[in-house]
């Protein structure tokens, strides 16, 4: 017996060190920094006591309880959240971060976080799962608990509304002054790079 708990320990010692900081970026990605530890640290409890269903590659299944948590927080508390990225506007362009013009590049990072921000709750997660968190369809299908045709095609739809988002996005408004400061979370406040 106490030959398995040491296994168990070490299994478990392993998919936290390996997974902790991808967890803690997803969590803190859907309701900020504070809580997205709080979720976090209930995901490993959670995995602590489930250890041994705990499948390989930990990661999807991870996220899969993250997200379960996020929910349920959501439905006692009635929050809603806006999850914004800077790599909404990669998804459409293909354009690297930090080339072009400065005054182009807020501008075009605003325009993203609006769009983002008005698509719905779903496809926001469908597809900062895939650009931000890094996850492939196959990944991401299992956190989101679907099928992988059916991701992909909910990929490709989410896909195709933020492009007309941001295609309305400088009709919808006239140019305005960058805020001083960031409006939503981004990557860089405890996701990896």
């Amino acid at each position: 017996m106490r030959g398995r708990r040491v296994t168990h320990a070490q299994r478990f010692r392993d998919v936290y060190e390996e997974c902790h900081p991808r967890v803690l970026a997803y969590a803190t990605s859907l309701v900020g920094r504070q809580v997205g530890e709080d979720i976090t640290s209930e995901t490993f409890t959670v995995a602590w006591r489930r250890v041994r269903d705990i499948p390989h590659p930990a990661l999807p299944w991870l996220l899969g309880v993250t997200r379960n948590l996020v929910r349920e927080l959501r439905r006692r508390d009635a929050h809603q959240y806006l999850v914004a990225t800077e790599e909404a506007r990669r998804i459409t362009s293909g354009v690297p971060a930090g080339a072009g013009d400065v005054a182009e590049e807020v501008t075009g990072r605003h325009d993203a976080l609006q769009a983002l921000a008005g698509l719905s709750e779903g496809d926001r997660e469908l597809l900062t799962l895939i650009a931000w968190h890094g996850l492939g369809t196959k990944e991401a299908a299992q956190v989101l608990n679907c099928t992988t045709a059916t991701l992909t095609v909910r990929l490709y739809r989410a896909r195709r509304r933020l492009e007309k988002a941001l295609e309305a996005a400088p009709a919808a408004e006239p140019a305005a002054a960058p805020p001083t400061e960031a409006p939503y979370p981004t990557h860089r406040q405890g996701a990896p790079a």
